[in-house]
């Protein structure tokens, strides 16, 4: 993540992963989920903080799903139902349920059936948000697997993003997730938004005064931004697709923006949320490939170690310490924040303040 986004040390106010998790969960209780739901949805949300994809952790995410809750939008008691199913497949209907919660489940059931069949692919549709799609991803790269997960913007608010040359939008962000192992070094993990940022970072650039570069957002007429801006507010703007305009390849962005509503709508029976009709959810796809089904596994996560440590030895241009690869700095960032805190606004420490006292839980406790 960018420099930009990040909470400034001047506002920084450090948090044990383990205390932040105990917390989270004790506020899904609260709200009338289940042990399990509680349990994945603070895993979930604060493993993200950990590899500071903070636009999808608890900073940025957990007040939205507090409100979800309370004002019914999404269910704390979800039954999860089976539409359809083959040994490689399963689509199921997750009961306006939280994705974040949700999910993990989901990708296991993937998971199971490629330790059967090879391949294994669940779709869902009718569910909450699901956070970084990457962290469930990982779920099957841990497996030895290769995981892909795609989620679908869903409809009304969340259809913010516009295709290449409109004047109004037809997406949401629609990210795309890959993740891989290796024998030793850090997994290979791309989770990114077709859009040219991801919706949540604009939220971040708000909180701490960062600008949007050109070709982030356009006007409520289509026309592209194209000079460097503090955001507009809500309401007030559309997003662009990855690409920003056409000359820099935005019907690229827009084209993948594509792939999660045919894979996570519309193979799950549902409709994208550009179309007519009631859409209050999302929709999501999932799929485990084992490799032991395609190729020799240790030769595999060998090739995947000489890869990836290719691209770390790769000479950096000037002005630039070194070439990254997906998923390299989230980890590096995980081993540090395990040992010194997840960096929190002081401004969430302060909701986190009234949401406890509101719900009769204890504070959350600040990091020594």
């Amino acid at each position: 993540m960018l420099e930009r986004f990040k909470v400034p040390e001047n506002d920084q106010i450090r948090i044990d992963h383990q205390d932040l998790r105990s917390t989270v969960e004790s506020i899904f209780l609260k709200l009338d989920c289940s042990m399990e739901h509680a349990v994945a949805g603070a895993d979930t949300l604060v493993s993200t903080d950990l590899r500071g994809v903070e636009t999808h952790g608890v900073s940025n995410m957990l007040r939205t799903y507090v409100g979800e809750f309370q004002s019914g939008k999404i269910n704390s008691r979800p039954e999860v139902k089976v539409i359809r199913e083959t040994p490689g497949t399963v689509a199921l209907d997750g009961d306006r349920g939280l994705g974040v919660m949700l999910a993990p489940g989901a990708m296991k059931r993937a998971i199971d059936k490629a330790k059967t069949v090879g391949i294994g692919v669940c779709v869902m549709q009718n569910s909450g948000h699901m956070g970084a799609i990457g962290h469930h991803a990982m779920l099957a790269a841990k497996e030895n697997m290769v995981g892909m997960t795609t989620t679908s913007g869903g409809a009304g608010s969340r259809v913010f993003v516009l295709p290449t040359f409109a004047a109004e939008p037809r997406f949401g962000t629609n990210p795309i997730a890959i993740a891989a192992p290796a024998r030793s070094q850090p997994f290979l993990l791309f989770d990114a938004a077709t859009s040219a940022i991801a919706g949540n970072k604009i939220g971040l650039a708000e909180r701490v005064g960062a600008m949007l570069e050109p070709g982030w957002i356009a006007k409520l007429d289509g026309s592209p931004i194209v000079e460097p801006v503090h955001s507009p507010g809500a309401g007030n703007y559309w997003q662009l697709p990855l690409g920003g305009i056409r000359e820099q390849g935005s019907h690229k962005g827009y084209g993948l923006s594509m792939i999660p509503e045919v894979l996570g709508t519309m193979l799950s029976g549902a409709r994208p949320g550009m179309l007519p009709g009631e859409r209050l959810a999302q929709d999501h796809y999932f799929a485990a490939y084992n490799i032991e089904a395609f190729t020799d596994t240790d030769r595999f996560l060998d090739t995947m170690d000489e890869m990836l440590k290719t691209l770390r030895d790769t000479p950096s241009a000037p002005g630039y310490d070194r070439v990254l690869y997906p998923g390299l700095s989230e980890y590096e960032e995980e081993i540090d924040r395990l040992k010194i805190g997840i960096p929190l606004h002081k401004e969430v420490l302060e909701w986190f303040d009234g949401i406890t006292a509101e719900l009769d839980l204890p504070k959350l406790p600040r990091k020594q």
